[in-house]
């Protein structure tokens, strides 16, 4: 709890900080990819509301250790699926982030600067659907970083490329619309951006519900499959080497 709402605290200070830079860069450059300067520093609060139901940063999955130590072995022998066990208990944990982590940094936000609400439970309803796609693509994500284990024994360095993927092309340091060219359409057409940028326009009324939701239902699908066979190769390498 207290390491929660730490983490609540250290989310609220740098949004302020991000507030001050993103206000400074839409006061220089007004109407910036479309966005007006309420709209960013909403971008920012919002955005660093997600970092701990969305884990952003990385982790959150207990199979990296698991795997070390030999317990996934007893994991894969469970009558439940590795994957949708892993699913439910990050589901519960990306809940209670939320509600802990993700909320408080919202508020400060909106006392200290103001942000943009939701108009109506049309658009609330249709952010509330974009928000659990996209814990549902960062878990797929991070469950295919975890699996790596297996093969490599140590997960330090796909997590440190995995940070940096997902920390630069999600739009958690900057909106992926303001990224030039074939850049910007590269970023906006990977996973990362189902986890922050699509959310986020879709909370602010920049992104339709059947634009946003079909391109992250489509990424989540794509990495939960890959989940799914990435978990059938662990237990047959097991088998193998006689776990």
């Amino acid at each position: 709890m207290w390491a929660a709402l730490a983490g609540a605290f250290t989310n609220s200070v740098f949004g302020i900080l991000r507030a001050y830079v993103l206000i400074a860069l839409w006061q220089a450059r007004p109407g910036l990819a479309g966005y007006d300067v309420i709209d960013a520093v909403t971008f920012c609060f919002i955005t660093q509301a997600f970092i701990g139901p969305m884990q952003l940063f990385g982790g959150g999955l207990t199979i990296p250790e698991r795997i070390r130590t030999g317990d996934i072995a007893l994991d894969l022998v469970r009558p439940a699926s590795l994957q949708a066990w892993s699913l439910s208990e990050d589901l519960g944990r990306a809940a209670y982030l939320f509600l802990v982590r993700g909320v408080p940094p919202t508020i400060i936000g909106a006392l200290v600067f103001g942000i943009v609400v939701p108009s109506g439970r049309g658009q609330w309803a249709a952010f509330a659907v974009s928000f659990a796609l996209g814990v549902l693509v960062s878990f797929a994500w991070r469950y295919l970083v975890a699996l790596s284990v297996c093969w490599l024994a140590d997960d330090r360095g796909v997590a440190t490329v995995s940070l940096v993927l997902t920390t630069f092309f999600s739009g958690m340091m900057l909106p992926l619309t303001i990224f030039p060219g074939w850049l910007g359409e590269l970023a906006t057409a990977l996973p990362w951006a189902a986890m922050v940028q699509v959310p986020a326009d879709v909370y602010l009324g920049k992104a339709g519900f059947l634009d946003a939701v079909p391109f992250q239902a489509l990424w989540a699908a794509a990495l939960l499959a890959l989940g799914a066979l990435g978990t059938q190769a662990i237990r047959h390498k097991v088998v193998i080497q006689g776990g």
